[in-house]
């Protein structure tokens, strides 16, 4: 379980095809203090296992099925992505609950500055207008923010300054592939209301 505030952005040292799975391995700093393996990190919102933890390094095995769901196929060498530690339960949740397993992949139409914030306007997978709430809650390559408009299959958030110096959104251009995470709570009550109508 994670809260989609990321603690930091790591840089993908390898990305390769291995034996049993996809490694990946990455460069970090804050997210390695107290990991052991078999720990879970959320990486651009998915939740992987920690196989390997080296001196400023995590590294991970990826399945194909993995690769082929989120946006890990665009991974290469120095390519930025989001982490966070899973939660404790000693410590502060700030964004919202979030699982790190990925609904889908939205693709970036807009991303412009707008005085002193940035606007992102994304298209999420056909048959998403019903996770999207206004002012709900979204978690976009794992990181927790806020629905500022929705239209159907598309939804846009605002992001401030500090966002943008502490996550990989920085790099985002209108095309990029996104990592998308609804709300757990709406998908409950959903499974809930179709349950009592049969």
């Amino acid at each position: 379980m994670f809260t989609g505030i990321v603690e930091e952005t790591g840089k993908v040292a390898e990305f390769a095809r291995g034996a049993a799975a996809w490694t990946l391995r990455v460069a970090a700093s804050r997210a390695t203090e107290g990991v052991a393996l078999g720990d879970s990190v959320a990486v651009n919102g998915c939740c992987l296992t920690v196989v390997g933890v080296g001196k400023g390094e995590l590294r991970f095995d990826v399945l194909e099925e993995t690769r082929r769901l989120t946006n890990f196929a665009a991974l290469g060498p120095g390519g930025l992505v989001n982490l966070e530690r899973s939660l404790r339960f000693d410590g502060k949740v700030g964004g919202h609950f979030v699982t790190g397993h990925i609904d889908g992949m939205g693709t970036v139409e807009i991303f412009e500055p707008r005085g002193q914030d940035t606007y992102l306007k994304v298209r999420a997978p056909v048959g998403s207008a019903r996770y999207l709430v206004h002012k709900g809650s979204i978690a976009i390559d794992g990181i927790s923010l806020t629905i500022a408009e929705e239209d159907g299959d598309c939804f846009a958030v605002w992001l401030i300054p500090h966002t943008l110096e502490v996550t990989n959104l920085r790099a985002v251009r209108a095309g990029s592939a996104l990592n998308l995470e609804f709300d757990l709570l709406g998908k409950y009550v959903e499974k809930l209301m179709a349950l009592r109508t049969h």
